[in-house]
């Protein structure tokens, strides 16, 4: 099975091979936890191509929570702001309950597709929200408000980001 995992690797990552959505699909269905740690190898390489693929295969396994904090990490990585969107969409594979402060600051300080996509995962996503994790919020928040420009955009996600604050306090109020 090493080998076909070894296999199906170098087939995915090989650039002149026209199949490799289909190599990385084959390596989510064999979701073991040795490809869950090479996927993740290949998604903190050099190769951002690589890491997209690694990134769809991952999403697509079950057992794929261990991936999320590298991913995370990529996500949020200055390097990575103007090319971090096809990881943002990627996501959605994964439970995000946990991850609000991350998903608010996609919104925030986001590119365009990484904003619109956070957006919707605060919109549509379960998430465990405590006290701690309003704070934190809010910490974000005031920081995008001082170091932005106060343009249309800013009036958006201000009116939106006050309105889930505000729903998100009013459930630990009653």
């Amino acid at each position: 099975m090493a080998e076909s995992i070894d296999q199906l690797i170098q087939n995915m990552c090989n650039k002149a091979d026209e199949d490799a959505f289909l190599y990385a699909d084959k390596l989510s269905q064999i979701g073991t936890k040795e490809v869950l740690e090479k996927l993740i190898e290949i998604l903190k390489g050099e190769d951002i191509e690589d890491a997209y693929l690694a990134v769809r295969a991952l999403s697509q396994m079950e057992n794929n929570q261990e991936a999320l904090e590298p991913l995370m990490e990529i996500i949020h990585s200055p390097a990575n702001k103007d090319k971090n969107g096809i990881f943002v969409q990627y996501l959605e594979g994964f439970d995000l309950s946990q991850k609000f402060v991350d998903i608010l600051r996609l919104y925030l300080f986001g590119n365009f597709k990484t904003s619109f996509l956070a957006k919707n995962y605060l919109d549509y996503t379960e998430f465990d929200i405590t006290p701690r994790v309003i704070r934190k919020a809010e910490k974000h928040w005031k920081h995008f408000q001082h170091n932005c420009n106060h343009d249309h955009t800013y009036e958006i996600k201000k009116q939106e980001v006050e309105s889930i604050l505000g729903d998100l306090k009013a459930m630990f109020e009653e």
